[in-house]
């Protein structure tokens, strides 16, 4: 693919690490086959929009993996920032940091994360330029409609539960109001992120301020994480509900 030299660089981190608890090895587990990371790869490569495309990770078989399907991986993710815990800002400022060691700065950086395999090039395209659109932004987010409101969410502690959020008139509560009449709210989802790489460094976080979003449609938005979720996936691959980016090289296989 051509990249348009006229519009802000960007780079693609995809973060892999290898410490997966609910599903272990979760990011190269085979999805129709191929790991599951190959379709952020691939869709990533496919869009045309990266300088660069990084995957993060700490473990040498990933690593392997990635290289295979077109990623280049110029570094390992050191373990005391690989836990379960880890704040996405550190991975990121280890990426920009070490990029810029060997010698490339970027102007923008994309998060995309293998669990979000649905998202397509032309979801990555969109989105990037939704991003372009907007001046004085620190951010885009891609987000999806909630399925239960939070409003009629509660926090329980002890014999006792209180709103999660405590909104509207005394006399007519958010937890005690028609769904219809609630203002609509939105989750954001794994699918993808896009920020000015200055927002790193001037805020120490990933996002910043001024956010805006991005709604993913369909199947763009599912995210990976539970064995649940892995079955639920299969079954709308098989019944054709939801479609992988395609991946243009034959499956990985372990020598």
């Amino acid at each position: 693919m051509v990249i348009n030299t006229n519009k802000p660089s960007v780079v693609a981190l995809i973060p892999a690490r290898s410490g997966s608890l609910r599903v272990p090895d979760k990011n190269i587990r085979y999805l129709s086959g191929h790991p599951l990371i190959a379709y952020t790869i691939s869709a990533a490569l496919e869009s045309g929009i990266f300088s660069k495309v990084i995957v993060s990770t700490d473990s040498i078989k990933y690593s392997e993996i990635s290289k295979y399907y077109g990623a280049e991986v110029p570094f390992l993710r050191p373990d005391s920032i690989s836990g379960a815990h880890s704040p996405d800002i550190e991975f990121v400022e280890h990426a920009i940091h070490e990029l810029k060691k060997i010698g490339y700065e970027f102007d923008c950086f994309s998060i995309l994360r293998p669990t979000s395999p649905f998202r397509k090039p032309e979801t990555i395209n969109r989105a990037w330029n939704e991003f372009l659109s907007h001046d004085e932004i620190d951010s885009l987010r891609a987000v999806e409609k909630c399925h239960e409101h939070p409003g009629k969410m509660w926090v329980v502690s002890g014999q006792r539960m209180h709103p999660l959020m405590p909104f509207g008139p005394k006399e007519q509560p958010w937890h005690s109001s028609q769904y219809q009449t609630l203002p609509e709210i939105y989750v954001q989802n794994a699918s993808l992120e896009i920020a000015w790489t200055k927002v790193v460094a001037g805020t120490r976080t990933i996002a910043g301020d001024t956010i805006i979003p991005f709604f993913t449609v369909n199947d763009e938005g599912l995210d990976i994480n539970g064995e649940y979720d892995w079955k639920i996936v299969n079954a709308m691959l098989e019944e054709g509900q939801a479609v992988l980016p395609h991946v243009d090289i034959k499956p990985y296989k372990e020598n």
